[in-house]
């Protein structure tokens, strides 16, 4: 699937509850569901910067896609990073260099999260976007 239309298919999970109650409840299952991330991953250069809770982000690049994983100590907190794994992870770098993330303000999420909150929501996707630049140019220094 193009990350848009995993973007569409998040918004439309998220269409079906018009309480926000239930979307954090969404987003908290989201994060349950999550695979715990090695501890050999949660390093000090694997925590993004701007995050009011710890969040650690691990890339590798494999098969020329990028293969995400993630862990935070916040409930909701990683149940966003769930959901930005599952819509820019296993894609190639140009893939999520090239894509708008509209997902995040379609369902509302950047109404609905504190400041600090949305401050740590744009430091995963910087990273992320960090990691496909770094990929990228690896990739075409071969």
């Amino acid at each position: 699937m193009t990350i848009n239309e995993l973007q569409d298919e998040v918004i439309e999970e998220f269409s079906e509850f018009t309480d926000w109650m239930d979307k954090y409840q969404l987003l908290i299952d989201l994060g349950n569901d999550l695979e715990p991330l090695d501890e050999k991953y949660k390093t000090e250069s694997n925590l993004i910067d701007g995050c009011q809770s710890r969040v650690w982000l691990q890339a590798d690049y494999e098969d020329g896609v990028i293969k995400l994983q993630a862990e935070s100590d916040a409930l909701i907190v990683k149940g966003i990073i769930a959901l930005l794994i599952r819509v820019v992870g296993n894609h190639t770098p140009d893939e999520i260099l090239q894509s708008e993330l509209y997902f995040i303000e379609r369902i509302g999420l950047k109404d609905h999260l504190s400041p600090t909150r949305s401050n740590g929501l744009l430091a995963m996707v910087k990273q992320v976007r960090m990691y496909a630049l770094a990929f990228k140019a690896k990739e075409s220094a071969r």
